[in-house]
């Protein structure tokens, strides 16, 4: 399984090093900093491995270094007992106990992985609550989902410390009610969040500095406060997702060109890779109460859907908020298998702002999956076919 994933990676970079000579595209591999400007272009050292150097200047700079793992205090991560996301997904056996601590995104995923490959998973989270960025009724159905399938997920976790022996790691903490606890496992991952990697580009020699988390400032457009300087991605504001930075970049490149591009951040979707999978692209129905938006909703189950049965797959469902006057697509959240292909026409349907009479009125493939989307539609008008 490691050996298929290393031979996937491997092809999917030679295929970004061969879109580079196709695109003719000079690739300069080394560590970037900027060493200074002047009127007509920024100058930038590009330090390669074996400690040669060599300057070269830019009139447009795109910082688009990404993220890295946050590591706790007091906990070192050595990758082999103590792991962050990239020791992770690269265990050469099994472990018998995995302690997961976080139950954010990162920290699900690796979990899920590992425990359907047969580990025992327990997770502790620090916050009280289950996937606080999700709609309620996602984070109430992953619970039940994730618990079923033999996660033990602990909220409301206060860490005391983490110590190495030779059979594992312990980790002793507090529980919600206060009370002393100690978990031993074999191995742990520290999955608490990712931060910029914006530390050693030297971005004050440019009269630029990162905020206290280590992001840097932009507007709308990506434009940093240094004229033709433009940032992307995980180092900006908004969700730390590849395919925001992407578009991010795409919007970047067109800008620099000359043309007047933009993205749309109501619609860039969320995915967590567990199995199942959830899906979500605009508001949550919390959001939607907070701001006073009145709403319909609509939801159909999978347990019910003709494809999902085929597939053994019933679990979770789509939910569709709608607008109560208008009827505009407001969000869509959906719990399934393939729910991050799914969610693709919800994010279209809310880029053209349609209705859910719009999804409800487009003829859907059977079987599929894809029509518990439009019973969702339906349902948010009290019109579902299927139910």
């Amino acid at each position: 399984m490691m050996g298929r994933k290393e031979a996937i990676v491997a092809k999917m970079t030679k295929g970004i090093e061969f879109l580079f000579r196709k695109n003719k595209i000079d690739w300069l591999k080394g560590h970037g900093r900027f060493t200074g400007r002047d009127e007509d272009a920024y100058h930038l050292e590009i330090e390669a491995g074996d400690g040669s150097s060599e300057i070269i200047d830019a009139k447009h700079v795109v910082i688009a270094t990404g993220s890295k793992a946050r590591h706790l205090p007091d906990v070192e991560v050595d990758n082999v007992l103590v792991c962050d996301n990239v020791g992770a997904l690269s265990f050469e056996s099994v472990p018998k106990r995995l302690g997961v601590i976080g139950a954010g995104v990162i920290g699900l995923e690796l979990g899920s992985v590992w425990r359907r490959l047969g580990a025992d998973v327990t997770v502790l989270e620090a916050l009280p609550d289950f996937l606080g960025a999700c709609d309620d009724a996602v984070a109430k159905e992953a619970w039940k989902i994730f618990t079923g399938q033999g996660l033990k997920i602990h909220l409301g976790v206060e860490l005391d410390a983490v110590g190495r022996g030779r059979k594992g790691v312990s980790v002793a903490y507090r529980d919600a009610d206060g009370a002393a606890a100690k978990l031993e496992v074999d191995r742990l991952i520290v999955s608490v969040g990712r931060v910029p990697n914006t530390d050693g580009l030297n971005l004050e020699s440019i009269g630029l500095a990162p905020d206290a988390r280590g992001f840097i400032e932009v507007d709308d457009h990506c434009r940093t406060h240094a004229p033709n300087v433009f940032a992307v991605g995980d180092v900006v504001r908004g969700p730390m997702l590849a395919h925001k930075g992407g578009d991010e970049g795409v919007m970047v490149a067109e800008l620099i060109a000359g043309q007047r591009p933009q993205v749309n951040y109501e619609c860039i979707p969320w995915v967590i890779y567990t199995a199942p999978e959830i899906a979500w692209v605009g508001k949550t129905e919390q959001q939607l109460k907070a701001m006073g938006r009145e709403y319909r909703s609509g939801q159909f189950p999978f347990t019910i859907n003709g494809r999902a049965l085929g597939m053994n797959a019933t679990e979770g469902f789509v939910k569709v908020l709608a607008d109560a006057e208008t009827d505009e697509v407001l969000g869509v959240h959906i719990v399934s298998a393939s729910a991050s292909d799914l969610i693709a026409e919800a994010a279209v349907a809310m880029e053209f702002r349609a209705s859910a009479e719009d999804i409800a009125r487009i003829c859907h493939p059977h079987p599929s999956l894809s029509e518990a989307l439009r019973e969702a539609a339906l349902a948010s008008d009290r019109r579902a076919l299927n139910m």
